[in-house]
């Protein structure tokens, strides 16, 4: 297993090297390394400023948010996938994405606490109270886990439908393209700032996750056998769905809303590295780092110079692999 960590890392810092020489202004793999070594005052060798310009402060920090959305994304598909027992659960399912969306419209369209908040600080806001209504549901439900996912399905469909209505009563065009846009995924201006709460956030995450690695597995088997092997099934359950909520709040409010990273990464690490979370954990975020960076990447040039939102990229990628990982596990099975 060390093995293939380290070789996932090293995957990684080739496909974001490679990443940053991709774009409007060609930016050679050398000078990319050096301009690299040199903000981490490594060497101080002489390169040209706008190259320095553009790879540090456009699109490393980008590559960079892109990939703690690919890994925190992930590790939240594979948490609720085994928490609620459903192959077709994502982070999205908690109804975060869809409240996330209506905050920013609120902020964005209605400038409610514009000035104070900003357009992230409305999408975070909106998801915990989406996520908040689902627990609210969720408690007056006797259907098991099932009531987590029907709360989902019911809070995604009011916050969508409260985004839609805001932007046809209130918004004008420019609004709503910009509020459209940001709904479809954009990763356009990050900067350090947002580098540093992405990877803040889904490294929490990733290390409270690796502590209820046996919880993970022994939920696979049902509440009852998880149980019986010592999981505080209440407590465990109320702990992820929190974290996995937070992360995911966190990941939109930046980034906005970007399916199928969740939803197909970790069935491919299932796939690729068995059943047992101390491998399909690593491994999911692993695979969504790098998965996001490329994505990103496509998305930056595909239709230069106007980029192609990096929601409407993850999904164009993940529907097509996500029908090939259902048709191989037909097979198998």
């Amino acid at each position: 297993m060390a093995g293939l960590s380290i070789a996932g890392v090293i995957i990684f810092l080739g496909s974001l090297g490679v990443a940053m020489t991709l774009g409007g202004a060609d930016v050679s793999l050398v000078n990319v390394r050096d301009i690299i070594t040199n903000h981490i005052q490594v060497t101080e060798i002489p390169v040209r400023v706008s190259e320095d310009a553009i790879v540090w402060q456009e699109r490393l920090p980008r590559a960079l948010v892109a990939a703690a959305c690919g890994a925190g994304l992930g590790l939240c598909g594979a948490i609720l996938q085994s928490l609620l027992r459903n192959p077709l659960a994502d982070p999205f399912i908690l109804g975060v994405s869809s409240g996330a969306s209506t905050g920013a419209v609120l902020v964005g369209v209605l400038g409610l606490g514009g000035t104070v908040i900003g357009l992230s600080g409305g999408a975070f806001l909106g998801a915990l109270v989406a996520f908040g209504l689902v627990l609210l549901l969720a408690r007056y439900s006797s259907s098991g886990t099932g009531s987590i996912v029907l709360s989902g399905v019911a809070s995604t469909q009011l916050f969508s439908a409260l985004t839609s209505l805001v932007i046809f009563a209130f918004a004008d065009s420019d609004e709503a393209r910009g509020v459209m846009f940001w709904l479809l995924g954009s990763l356009e201006g990050m900067r350090w700032d947002d580098v540093g709460l992405t990877w803040s956030v889904t490294g929490a995450g990733v290390v409270v996750t690796l502590l209820y690695l046996r919880s993970l597995d022994a939920f696979a088997f049902g509440d009852e056998v998880a149980a019986s092997l010592g999981v505080h099934v209440t407590r465990t359950r109320a702990i992820l769905l929190v974290l996995t909520a937070l992360i995911t709040a966190t990941l939109v409010s930046v980034a906005g809303a970007i399916g199928f990273v969740g939803l197909v990464l970790p069935h491919a690490a299932r796939i690729v590295f068995g059943q047992l979370h101390a491998r399909v954990i690593p491994a999911t975020a692993t695979l969504g780092a790098i998965f996001m960076v490329w994505v990103d990447a496509g998305s930056r040039v595909a239709f230069a110079p106007t980029p192609l939102p990096v929601g409407v990229g993850t999904a164009l990628v993940g529907v097509p692999v996500f029908v090939l990982l259902l048709v191989r596990k037909g097979r198998r099975s």
